[in-house]
């Protein structure tokens, strides 16, 4: 396998959002379910993988440099996201709700991305003015990211679990 070239923490996560936006986009066009299956199965396993890297490993190390509202209710958005996923990982096109919850996942997740990346006092924005070392954290988060892929490529990823909206 090919070595990816080194991402600094913040670059790493912008490409993984490029990426499910890019997926979005697919499956917007897709014209079959059955292509339309396979690309939110891609969207959802993305989904996963990214957020357990996040929760993991930049959430905890960027906590303190972040306004405790915006960490809260990013881990809020990414828990209603993975009740959406987990839904989704068992459904078919054509399915009752179906359209709707790809729909509302594509919103949570343009929702999500634009607070982290793009708004004013964002949360990237927040993570640029500290001195937390983002090319160390990202070799770490690329380290578990490539770990989850793997597991993911063997069948084995674990299911998304819910932090703060546990039933």
């Amino acid at each position: 396998m090919a070595k990816q070239p080194q991402r600094d923490a913040l670059r790493m996560l912008a490409d993984d959002h490029r990426t499910v936006e890019a997926l979005f986009e697919k499956y917007d066009n897709a014209r079959s379910a059955s292509v339309q299956a396979k690309i939110v199965r891609q969207i959802c396993e993305e989904l996963t993988i990214h957020a357990m890297v996040e929760e993991q490993v930049f959430y905890p190390a960027v906590r303190d440099a972040v306004e405790d509202d915006m960490m809260d209710e990013a881990q809020v958005e990414h828990d209603s996201a993975k009740a959406l996923i987990l839904s989704l990982m068992t459904a078919e096109p054509g399915e009752e709700f179906y359209e709707a919850k790809v729909s509302v996942l594509k919103e949570q997740v343009e929702h999500h991305v634009y607070e982290e990346e793009r708004q004013r006092g964002s949360m990237f924005a927040q993570v640029r003015k500290t001195d937390i070392d983002l090319d160390a954290l990202g070799q770490e988060m690329a380290a578990l990211k490539q770990q989850l892929q793997e597991q993911a490529k063997s069948g084995s990823l674990p299911q998304p679990e819910k932090v703060a909206l546990r039933a």
